[in-house]
């Protein structure tokens, strides 16, 4: 156990919440499912289930730094580690394995997103238990997939070589990042492909090599600066590196080119939380189908929508099917369930006609 370290990917912007999730405070930052809990905190408290606390490490943007503290204050604050700017997966995990090299070389590392939702904490914590057996002893690096039951365009799948037997530790026949829904629909009927559910184990000695060999660019900035870690220099470091790395993927980097791939696939209720769509298939509803955040929204022939209001206040819906209707002080979106794929045209018009604080 002490051998097992974490690392929790926390940049992300979480533009598809707005006006819930805003730049300041993303949707891993704010209570999303109505628990009292916000979906980064949710995702430490299985984290320490699974890792030694002092084992925890959370790498996110330097705007985010005072909310991560505030709300994990349990982590060192050595421990959240800030990036200039946003590069994709690969920087945040490369950054994030030179400060665990320096603690232990030996370390089992399990790579997490902060904002998913996993409904069968058992079922999980059995398949990653598994997981870091396998890595222990195993020169590999493995995520964790899941059977698909749509033609998802917005998740990653993994083809297998072999599908006799899903509930073992398969081989990765090929990655791909993203399909288009043609695609996504063939890989649906093929049965050959898992989802990727964004959750990686491997040892820090794995996942390095294969930095060294896929990436090798990345991991010579990270050479090169590596003295300045654990200094009173290693911010201007991270920004020395940052401002000379590439926008990459773990997945596109690493995980489509190099030849140790692994996937076990769980079955623990997972969902990436990615859309308003997928947070109204997550939680329960009333008899009209409404998800409905607090007991002063009054509905009226209103069917399948979403309502998210702040809780001081009294909110009549009369005659909605399929909206969403999410409510702050400072702004309020009404939008179509299945339209809301233009959200982030709204925001772009809001951001150049109403100023960048509104988003």
């Amino acid at each position: 156990m002490e051998k097992r370290y974490c690392i929790i990917m926390a940049g992300g912007t979480g533009k598809h919440f707005w006006p819930l999730s805003r730049e300041k405070a993303p949707k891993q930052y704010i209570d999303l499912l109505g628990t009292g809990q916000t979906l980064i905190q949710d995702t430490y408290e299985r984290m320490c289930e699974l890792c030694p606390k002092e084992n925890i490490f959370v790498v996110t943007i330097n705007a985010l730094f005072e909310i991560t503290k505030e709300q994990l204050p349990d982590i060192p604050e050595e421990h959240i580690l800030t990036e200039p700017t946003r590069r994709n997966t690969a920087p945040c995990i490369a950054y994030a394995n030179e400060k665990i090299k320096k603690i232990d070389e030996e370390a089992q590392i399990i790579v997490t997103p902060s904002d998913h939702i996993i409904q069968n904490r058992q079922n999980f914590f059995e398949v990653i238990n598994k997981g870091f057996e396998f890595i222990e002893k195993n020169d590999a690096l493995l995520t964790i997939g899941l059977k698909p039951t749509r033609p998802e365009t917005a998740f990653g799948y993994i083809q297998i070589e072999d599908t006799s037997d899903i509930t073992d530790i398969i081989k990765v026949k090929n990655f791909t990042e993203k399909p288009n829904l043609e695609l996504a629909e063939f890989f649906i009927e093929s049965e050959e492909f898992l989802w990727n559910s964004g959750i990686f184990l491997w040892s820090l000695q794995s996942i390095s090599n294969a930095f060294d060999k896929h990436l090798p660019e990345l991991s010579e900035l990270f050479e090169e600066f590596k003295s300045k870690f654990n200094t009173p220099e290693e911010a201007e470091a991270v920004q020395n590196i940052y401002s000379g790395c590439k926008n990459i993927s773990i997945d596109y980097g690493i995980l489509e080119k190099a030849e140790n791939v692994y996937v076990y696939c769980g079955n623990f209720g997972w969902s990436d939380l990615g859309t308003w769509n997928t947070l109204y298939d997550c939680l329960p509803k009333d008899e009209s189908n409404n998800i409905i955040n607090q007991q002063n929204v009054m509905i009226y022939e209103s069917n399948n929508s979403i309502i998210k209001v702040p809780k001081n206040k009294i909110a009549a819906i009369q005659g909605l099917d399929g909206y969403i209707v999410a409510d702050t002080p400072d702004a309020l979106l009404i939008c179509k369930k299945e339209e809301e794929y233009k959200i982030r045209k709204i925001l772009n018009d809001i951001k150049f006609k109403k100023g960048e604080d509104h988003i």
